[in-house]
């Protein structure tokens, strides 16, 4: 082994649910690993709190509840879980689970393999969980090396968000369809796809939630915006199908009824140059994916367009093994050479480890809010 590094251990921040009904948030203390043959030791030095890993993290706990307490290893969050919620917990019961799907680093440390070899001293960006920690020991093909002068926290949300971002064109393209709907359109990856989108030349409607989120998508160059508060949403929704002839969407919201709503107005987009009526309505096939879940509700849908429609779950590791190795390298090669403009990524705030456990910063990265993102930096 190839290594830089003296230190004998490092901290990693933990998830538990118990049996008794509480989620515990810490951290722990852990050996660094020693890499094999094709693996690196990364010293992580920038980690996203995603959407995902907040599923991870706080599991079905009611966050209201939280308590945080000092300890000689560093604060302790506990919060209860609500009784309908521990069904879902079963499978992770007692288990202590390291969370954080991706992030950034130097490589200290290699094994014997030239491929782990040539990445010695190289910042890279890494993909494979349990990113919330001082160090990280992952196969070569989960590391993306970043281009000569990117920091660690431009290269840290290099993969969530822009494979989501650009899995979504591609599933477009290979679903047959021209243009594409998303909703919580002015988030992190929202602003993402709509640069894709305007570089690509492809029609993105943008489907916010509230004025200030329709400016920042107008400012940054987009053309369909739709607000889901305004009282003509529908009519702005269904004239920018028109027009655009989108007929994919990707749902970031999940609950209640715009899903629905999507299918509603891509119906009566088609219908406007429908030539005879039909009772089964038109025979424009439309798609709704959810890929998110920040309504909690059910998802209510009214059955007023017609038959030929599709709703189902969509998520990035699944279409990642569905598109194959060739076309995961293309995407991320692509991400490599736009991660500064395209790609970047925008930070609310950087907190430690032990700051990410502080109830001011849950209460703040719990809410999911559209622009507020924040990022890990284990050794601050």
């Amino acid at each position: 082994m190839n290594t830089t590094n003296t230190e004998k251990s490092g901290l990693q921040l933990r998830s538990l649910v118990k049996q008794s009904g509480e989620l515990e948030l810490s951290l722990v203390s852990v050996p660094v690993p020693t890499p094999a043959e094709n693996e690196v030791l990364v010293r992580i030095e920038a980690s996203p709190i995603n959407p995902s890993d907040i599923g991870l993290l706080f599991g079905a706990a009611d966050m209201s509840t939280a308590t945080v307490v000092d300890t000689d290893s560093g604060p302790l969050v506990t919060a209860r879980i609500p009784e309908k919620g521990m069904k879902s917990m079963a499978a992770r019961l007692g288990m202590s689970m390291p969370v954080g799907n991706e992030g950034a680093g130097t490589v200290i440390g290699t094994g014997t393999s030239d491929a782990a070899r040539q990445l010695m001293g190289k910042t890279v960006a890494v993909l494979g969980g349990a990113m919330y920690a001082q160090y990280r020991c992952v196969p070569v093909d989960q590391c993306l090396p970043l281009p000569e002068g990117t920091t660690a926290a431009e290269g840290a949300s290099s993969f969530v968000n822009p494979l989501t971002a650009l899995g979504m064109v591609e599933t477009m393209r290979m679903e047959g369809h021209k243009a594409l709907v998303h909703t919580a359109a002015a988030s992190n990856l929202g602003q993402m796809l709509n640069r894709i989108c305007l570089k690509d030349g492809i029609d993105l409607v943008n489907i916010v939630r509230s004025q200030e989120q329709e400016d920042l998508l107008r400012k940054i160059g987009a053309k369909y915006v739709c607000n889901s508060s305004s009282d003509t949403f529908m009519q702005d929704l269904t004239d920018a199908l028109a027009v655009t002839g989108a007929t994919i969407a990707f749902d970031a919201i999940g609950g209640g009824r715009l899903a629905g709503q999507i299918l509603s107005g891509m119906e009566a987009a088609a219908n406007r140059n429908a030539k005879e009526y039909s009772r089964y309505g038109s025979t424009t096939f439309k798609q709704v994916y959810i890929y998110g879940g920040l309504d909690t509700r059910p998802t209510e849908i009214v059955r007023d367009f017609g038959m030929t429609w599709g709703m189902g779950g969509w998520l990035l590791f699944p279409f990642l093994q569905k598109a194959g190795p060739a076309v995961v390298q293309r995407l991320k090669q692509r991400v490599a050479a736009e991660l500064k403009t395209t790609f970047a990524s925008h930070y609310t705030k950087e907190v430690s480890l032990a700051e990410a456990l502080q109830l001011d910063a849950i209460a703040a990265y719990g809410k999911r809010s559209t622009g507020e993102k924040y990022l890990i930096t284990p050794w601050k």
